[in-house]
């Protein structure tokens, strides 16, 4: 067990000890599962006590949670750096063309929502509440993007346009990223198009 000396403890800031176990839980969580990835293996992954580790996360469970927030601020940022405003097919052409070269980069193991809604099947778990919450904004995003498309019902475009999106994101390990970015942006446009407006 990793022992931190009194002057290293001091020297360390809250913050950047935080952020060091976060992104130790980002690379293990994701590359390995949330469930089969222990505290034992972030603390000595991270390079810290377990008191260390405590201090910050309470539990697991926080820890877990943290780690899925720091993935919705991420995707968050980028969904809303990549959506033009006023333009539903641009927005949704340049959403396809990040989905598909991020599901077909080296290391991609689908969506991290996703995976963790598969290892916590309890709904009141605080872990499936982080996953609903991001896919409830993400719903709004995709309603925005139907309302500027002027479809009659944006409500039932955001969930076809969400399940388009959960499903390239499983198709991005079996095919490539030109491929999987042009069949979601042309099924995408399909949802917009096909709606009565």
């Amino acid at each position: 067990m990793p022992q931190e000396s009194p002057g290293a403890a001091r020297t360390r800031s809250g913050p950047a000890t935080r952020e060091r176990i976060l992104q130790a839980a980002n690379e293990l969580f994701y590359a390995e599962g949330i469930r089969a990835t222990s505290a034992d293996r972030i603390i000595a992954q991270a390079g810290i006590t377990k008191v260390t580790f405590y201090r910050h996360f309470p539990s697991k469970s926080d820890l877990v949670v943290a780690y899925l927030d720091q993935q919705a601020a991420a995707e968050r940022a980028w969904f809303s750096s990549t959506r033009q405003a006023g333009d539903a097919n641009g927005s949704l052409r340049a959403l396809a063309e990040g989905i598909g070269a991020a599901s077909c980069s080296p290391g991609f193991r689908g969506c991290a929502f996703i995976n963790a809604a598969a290892e916590f099947s309890d709904t009141e778990d605080p872990v499936r509440t982080a996953v609903e919450n991001h896919r409830k904004w993400m719903l709004g995003e995709f309603e925005g993007i139907a309302k500027d498309a002027g479809t009659a019902d944006p409500a039932a475009a955001s969930r076809q346009l969400m399940m388009l999106r959960d499903g390239a994101m499983v198709n991005g390990y079996l095919g490539e990223a030109a491929s999987v970015a042009d069949s979601l942006s042309a099924a995408f446009g399909a949802v917009i198009s096909g709606s009565d407006h």
